[in-house]
């Protein structure tokens, strides 16, 4: 049987996330049920799309995705279900499986409408666990809704290289348990660029020259501990998404605070390399 995928902003202080999961295992009581995350910010789709995306290739082909952000019927955010990259995923269309899938057109998309389905204040039990239990019975999407071409697209703010290729000018595009900024510029577009050139990338007022593989590069451990970098030192590194992170080396947001709080960057702040 099928996975199914939570994604969600509800939290865990509610009873919401319960009380889905408990609705799931009424209906199919052998589902395999993953949560993805619940502590998505609020509404935030860029935020949904970059955990969903980072995080939905990892489950086998097939699995059903829900995605509890921002899902509330109206006359402008319908409720879709869709199948792409052999995924299948419950969601509002507000955008986010434009964020999610980018360049990948979907194989099947429609909008749910099931007989004798109730207007609620919480779609995500009363509608999208349904047809997530539809799905991993085998059941197909044309029958719980009819074709729908006209997905809402938006597009996450993309890096843009200027002064001749010398410059890419990015953006924090998601901020991590630990605080570390996650910026929008991949490696593969950095290092296009690079062509063996030194760089320096700029965040507020801080300057590195060294972008890392892991978190732990940052300490030479050739040097005596007094003379090494290691705890509380600012870093930069490839995460395991692709993308430029910068990092405080096992800091604690919650007592000194991660990158994002002591730099004062925040979601779509600007973040610069200049190469020479």
């Amino acid at each position: 049987m099928p996975i199914i995928t939570l994604t969600t902003d509800f939290g865990l202080k509610d009873h919401f996330v319960g009380a889905i999961k408990g609705h799931i295992y009424s209906e199919l009581p052998e589902a395999t049920v993953v949560d993805i995350s619940h502590q998505v910010s609020p509404f935030d789709i860029q935020e949904c799309a970059y955990l969903l995306k980072n995080a939905y290739k990892a489950f086998p082909d097939g699995s059903i995705h829900i995605v509890g952000v921002d899902s509330e019927k109206t006359a402008e955010n319908t409720h879709l279900a869709i199948k792409v990259d052999q995924h299948f995923f419950i969601t509002a269309d507000n955008g986010v499986i434009s964020l999610i899938t980018e360049e990948i057109s979907p194989e099947k998309v429609v909008e749910i409408q099931l007989p004798n389905a109730i207007s609620s204040a919480f779609p995500v039990l009363d509608v999208f666990v349904k047809v997530a239990c539809h799905l991993a019975r085998g059941g197909t999407l044309e029958v719980i809704g009819k074709p729908f071409s006209n997905i809402r697209s938006i597009r996450e703010i993309t890096p843009t290289v200027t002064n001749g290729g010398n410059t890419i000018l990015g953006s924090v595009l998601y901020i991590d348990n630990y605080g570390n900024v996650v910026t929008n510029i991949s490696k593969n577009l950095f290092e296009a660029y690079r062509k063996g050139r030194k760089f320096t990338l700029e965040a507020r007022n801080k300057k590195l020259t060294e972008i890392h593989k892991k978190y732990s590069d940052i300490i030479n451990f050739d040097l005596e501990k007094s003379r090494r970098k290691g705890a509380g030192d600012l870093m930069a590194l490839f995460n395991s998404s692709g993308y430029i992170e910068l990092a405080i080396y096992k800091s604690n947001p919650n007592t000194v605070g991660g990158a994002a709080t002591l730099l004062g960057l925040d979601y779509r702040d600007t973040v610069l390399i200049n190469f020479s």
